[in-house]
Parts: C-alpha cells; sequence; structure tokens
C-alpha cells in the first residue's frame, strides 16, 4: 500500500494554490514560456496548475497534455530498467561494463602527468553512482574533449541516412579517456548512456523497445518514446532560451538528441531521450513511491525499489557533489538525487526524498515520509533546478503539515 511505513502528513490543501499563483507570476516575468505541475498525495492528484505558452508565437497555451523533452529526467527511468534485469539475475552490478561493451576493456584515465591505464575496469555500479569517470562533452579537460568528439559526430549524422545507434555511441565512448580512476571520485556524465547499450546487450531487444514492453505500455505511458509520431507533434512544446532580450526560440540539437523529434532516431539516449506528459511520467513516479507497484501490477519488487531509492555514494564519493550548490544536502545513487542532510538544502525538503530534473527545466520529486509526488514540466534552457523550482518546493513545504 501507498501509506505503508510512511508518516501520516496532512496537506493544507489552501495553500496548494500558491503553487499555481508562483507558476503564473513567472510566466507573466517572462522567466518561462510556460509550464504545468502536479502534486499527488497518499496516491491521489490534490492539486494540478498549468500557465502560459507551449509555443508563444502561435499562443497555444500549456495543457495536460503538452509533450515535453525530458533530458536527464530520463535518467530515473533508465536506472528502473537496469533495477529490473538485476532482480531477474541478468545483471550483476559488479559486471564489467565490457562485458556488454567491449571497446570499454582496456580505458585510459588522463591525468596531469598523461594518459595511464585504469586500475580496474568500469562496472555496472560506477555508471548508476556517477562514478564511471565518464563525463559530458561540456569541459575543456580530455575527457570532456574525447565526449565532444562523439557526440559532434551523433550531431552530424543526426539528420543523415546513417544515423549513430545507442551501441555504437556506447562503443565509441569506450575508445575515449576517463576523467578519473574508476570509483575514485563522483562526475555527472554519459554514463546513462552507456546503461541504455548495456540493457539492450542484455536484453536481446532494443532499449526503447525493452522501455516500452517492461514499463510504457503497461503504466499507459502512452506519450513517452524516444519517438513522436508526426500526429503528435502538435503537442510537441517549443524550447526557449532567456536572453537579455526576452525569450527566444532555440532550434539546437544537445547531446545527440532532434530537438524538433522529426528525425529517424536511432541513438535512444539512456541519459537525455525520452519525451512525456506531465500525465504519463506521474505513472512512473508513483510505481516507485509504492515500491513497485502501481494499480495492481508489480514492475519493481519492493526490495529492489527500495535499493534503487535509497543508496547514496561512499565519503570520499560525496565530497565532489560540494560545488552543485542545488544538490546541498543531498547524495546521488542510481541516477538520482538522494536527501541526507535537510538541514544543509538550498530549499525545504523532506528526509529521503529522491528524484532528478532535466536540462530544460521537467523535475520530479518523491517524499516518502510524506507520501507526496511533485512533478514540474517546463521548456527552459538550461535551467534544471532552479529558482523557480527550489520557490515551488519551499511552497509545497509549507502545505504539508509534518
Amino acid at each position: 500500500m501507498s501509506g505503508k511505513g510512511k508518516r501520516m502528513s496532512t496537506i493544507d490543501y489552501g495553500r496548494l494554490t500558491k503553487l499555481g499563483e508562483v507558476l503564473e507570476k513567472s510566466v507573466q516575468a517572462g522567466q518561462i514560456a510556460g509550464g504545468n505541475l502536479c502534486v499527488l498525495h497518499k496516491g491521489e492528484e490534490v492539486y494540478y496548475a498549468e500557465s502560459g505558452y507551449a509555443d508563444i508565437a502561435s499562443q497555444k497555451k500549456i495543457a495536460r497534455d503538452s509533450i515535453f523533452r525530458l533530458y536527464s529526467m530520463t535518467k530515473p527511468v533508465t536506472a528502473a530498467a537496469v533495477m529490473l534485469l538485476m532482480e531477474r539475475g541478468v545483471i550483476d552490478l559488479l559486471d564489467p561494463v565490457s562485458k556488454y561493451i567491449p571497446t570499454f576493456a582496456d580505458m585510459k584515465v588522463a591525468t596531469p602527468d598523461g594518459d595511464v591505464a585504469a586500475n580496474r575496469q568500469v562496472t555496472v555500479k560506477d555508471c548508476l553512482s556517477m562514478t564511471s569517470g565518464l563525463t559530458y562533452n561540456c569541459d575543456p579537460d580530455p575527457a570532456s574533449r574525447d565526449a565532444a568528439l562523439v557526440y559532434d559526430e551523433l550531431d552530424r549524422r543526426l539528420y543523415s541516412d546513417n544515423p549513430m545507434t545507442t551501441m555504437e555511441m556506447a562503443l565509441k565512448m569506450g575508445q575515449g579517456r576517463l576523467a578519473f580512476q574508476p570509483g575514485e571520485s563522483w562526475r555527472y556524465g554519459t554514463s546513462a548512456d552507456i546503461l541504455g547499450a548495456i540493457v539492450e546487450a542484455a536484453s536481446g531487444i532494443s532499449f526503447g523497445e525493452f522501455l516500452k514492453r517492461e514499463f510504457f505500455e503497461p503504466l499507459n505511458m502512452k506519450d513517452t518514446d524516444f519517438r513522436l509520431d508526426a500526429s503528435k507533434r502538435d503537442r510537441l512544446t517549443k524550447v526557449y532560451e532567456a536572453t537579455a532580450d526576452g525569450l527566444i526560440e532555440y532550434h539546437g540539437n544537445h547531446l545527440g538528441i532532434c530537438n524538433h523529434m522529426d528525425a529517424d532516431v536511432r541513438f535512444e539516449s539512456g541519459g537525455a531521450g525520452l519525451v512525456s506528459t506531465i500525465a504519463d511520467y506521474k505513472h512512473f513516479a508513483q510505481m516507485l513511491m509504492n515500491r513497485g507497484t502501481y494499480q495492481g501490477r508489480t514492475y519493481l519488487a519492493s526490495s529492489t525499489a527500495a535499493y534503487m531509492t535509497g543508496c547514496r555514494l561512499y565519503p570520499h564519493q560525496q565530497t565532489m557533489m560540494l560545488g552543485w550548490e542545488s544538490l546541498a544536502g543531498y547524495s546521488y545513487s542510481n541516477l538520482m538525487r538522494v536527501m541526507t542532510e535537510p538541514s544543509l538544502a538550498v530549499m525545504n525538503g523532506s528526509q529521503g526524498e529522491y528524484g532528478w530534473d532535466g536540462w530544460l527545466g521537467p523535475y520530479f520529486t518523491n517524499m516518502p515520509n510524506d507520501d507526496t509526488t511533485f512533478l514540474m514540466m517546463v521548456q527552459l534552457k538550461d535551467s534544471g533546478t532552479f529558482t523557480l523550482t527550489r520557490k515551488l518546493r519551499n511552497v509545497l513545504a509549507a502545505a504539508l503539515m509534518r
């Protein structure tokens, strides 16, 4: 049951209306084009709000079925797929990645004194914890430059007759260098994309097909996928970026993801590739909140769901998160943040809460101690957990009577 083992917190429903007011104020101030949010308490939706535009130019409003690009909010879904294969005895978390992606067998680590051999192989667990040494393509260090070469090729081939596949991307990442010895540190990077390829190799079907069979179809997540049918593209929100002159449309492709969702997608990015709606994602979030079950069906064993949502970094890895101010008070594991020290956080959070967000602003958190889920979807470049997120979380905290 949803409330089993949780405190019987209640909600001041009158205070929840402030969430919609704060969202609307952000739209009116030109900080976001639009967005929607919802709160679920004890398994029921108790508040929903929407404001602003999916497309400013055409004045098309945000709606419940507006489709957003999840970017890194794809990652918890990928973690769930790995957890499912783990509980079935298919994947061992200490499996070397090279068991599934051969180029990871003899990796090099970039150091100030030159490249050295990795002390050990990168494991599945390293990838789930972002302690693999794999990086994204946004920094000037050697490992990041190697990643940039792969992402540049992904972008070049996006609309070609030979787009890069999920496994090809992973194989190419294995030919690059690591930023540190596996398990030595923590750094946000391409690990989730590698896990998508591992799921593909371990299951024998494409990553997208695995997610569809095991999660999306039974969870009735009918608008969640790595691809978007032409019939649904009118519901895809436009992307915006903030400039000195206000919000302008952003048309670039980022991390190998097709912005307009009109390419022949072959790279099913476990780190960033899904599109979804707030209505769809709340089914996934509630499945996790209910310890792996939803509407009478079990997706993950309760012990697996508890493991997925309750792990944390080793102390020496945790120190590497200190520079990420919005994650103060959190640890990280299984591709999600997990709050361990609420008193250190920069917003009013809850012990044991977990979730993640995305580059364009989608955000979710499950708060087991309050049996409450908060979800938000916006489409603003470089937002993630930003000012609006924290304001809304603080309003929600005031409404929770613990």
